[in-house]
């Protein structure tokens, strides 16, 4: 026998830390190699750490909530064999950091194998916190991955597997800030302190996008399903950054730099079950209007249940937010720090406006965005908005 010191690898994005969300082993417990060992949260997303040989569990370190620096011990095993130390710290999902002599030595004899449930890091969570057993569910994804409407439509059909009542509900309720919530606090803090937030709300006539969405959803649509407004509004993003460039940049305040970009990536603001995530619409100027549907799509069900790469989740350059039918008449949004801008759309409804002096029903919807105004002054922020609004109200003139 030997013992085996596993530390926490690299996980990407340049992250010296990572929280511990949730452990899947306990000490004492015989694991397999790549056997999932624990649920790591960086700065944006949920990874599951494979165990990296198979053994006894000896040790574990830390719990949920707590930060381990990369490198710092995470866990010890008892091995069948001597297993030196990884060559390396780094790690590349979903492969485990296995060194050559572990890999190949002869092991002991270990306790058979349990059959995984393929699903992701947040649907398993969402089950462990509602007591469901996600053997007992079917999945309906790729190879039978159990997918977020899974768990949904188990929990529908069997509230037992709920929490129950178990006696009076006290007074106070104390919820610790950890994992995504917590890095969501600490963000939305940073920007409001040391970003000075320049609000700017414009109204738009979106009678003539709603008939024009219309008459798309009449014919072919989309394979998903029908058009929101959602990817009309980043298509016209996209056609007033190509006028007002210094909208779609960052700062980088260790160098002291603006980082202007000629592509556009777009943030995409997604409510999750865990928070607010943003996924990105990498190089969005090279993508055709359902090509946008389908890929805002795309990832925000990633977001949603936790199956959104790292990569899915860095780069933008600039964040579209929208609460949809509850997008209120105005908000205040928080800028996604580094960017210089965010976009907020507000519900669109009817409502009586002066066309020519007569007074007509029109669908209206306000754009609330905030800027940056230590880089962008309020002139060119009004630019930018009137001329998406432009293009809003004229949405022909987005397919010339």
């Amino acid at each position: 026998m030997s013992r085996y010191v596993f530390k926490l690898p690299d996980l990407g994005e340049g992250a010296v830390d990572a929280e511990i969300v949730a452990w899947r082993v306990t000490a004492g417990e015989e694991v397999q190699e790549d056997q999932p060992l624990v649920e790591m949260l960086t700065q944006k997303a949920t990874v599951e750490v494979p165990a990296p040989v198979a053994g006894r569990v000896l040790s574990t370190t830390g719990s949920a909530g707590d930060r381990i620096a990369v490198g710092a011990e995470l866990a010890v095993f008892e091995t069948g064999a001597s297993a030196p130390e990884p060559a390396r710290a780094h790690w590349d999902p979903p492969a485990a950091a296995v060194p050559a002599a572990a890999a190949t030595a002869p092991q002991a004899p270990a306790a058979p194998t349990r059959q995984r449930v393929a699903t992701s890091p947040a649907i398993r969570r969402r089950a462990r916190e509602a007591g469901v057993d996600l053997a007992r569910i079917a999945g309906s994804g790729p190879h039978g991955r159990i997918v977020l409407g899974d768990l949904e439509s188990h929990l529908k059909a069997h509230p037992a597997g709920a929490p129950r009542d178990s006696g009076p509900v006290p007074e106070v309720r104390e919820i610790p800030v950890t994992g995504l919530r917590r890095l969501i606090a600490e963000q939305v803090s940073h920007s409001a302190r040391t970003i000075p937030h320049f609000s700017y709300v414009e109204e738009v006539d979106v009678t003539a996008l709603e008939s024009l969405r219309e008459q798309l959803n009449a014919g072919a649509g989309t394979p998903q399903g029908a058009l929101s407004y959602l990817p009309f509004i980043v298509l016209a993003l996209i056609r007033a950054l190509a006028q007002h460039p210094q909208c779609n940049a960052r700062f980088d305040a260790t160098r002291q730099l603006l980082l202007q970009y000629r592509a556009v990536h777009v943030g995409i603001a997604v409510q999750t079950p865990q928070g607010l995530k943003v996924p990105v619409i990498h190089d969005a100027q090279d993508l055709s209007l359902k090509e946008l549907d389908a890929e805002i799509r795309r990832l925000s069900s990633a977001a949603r249940d936790g199956r959104a790469r790292p990569a899915e989740l860095t780069g933008s350059t600039i964040t579209v937010t929208s609460l949809g039918k509850l997008g209120g008449i105005a908000s205040t949004p928080i800028i996604n720090q580094p960017e210089l801008a965010i976009i907020g759309v507000n519900r669109a409804v009817e409502r009586p406006v002066v066309r020519a002096g007569v007074i007509t029903v029109r669908r209206m919807m306000n754009l609330s965005s905030s800027f940056d105004h230590r880089f962008i002054d309020g002139f060119d922020a009004a630019r930018l908005i009137q001329t998406l609004r432009e293009s809003l109200e004229q949405p022909a003139l987005l397919f010339i």
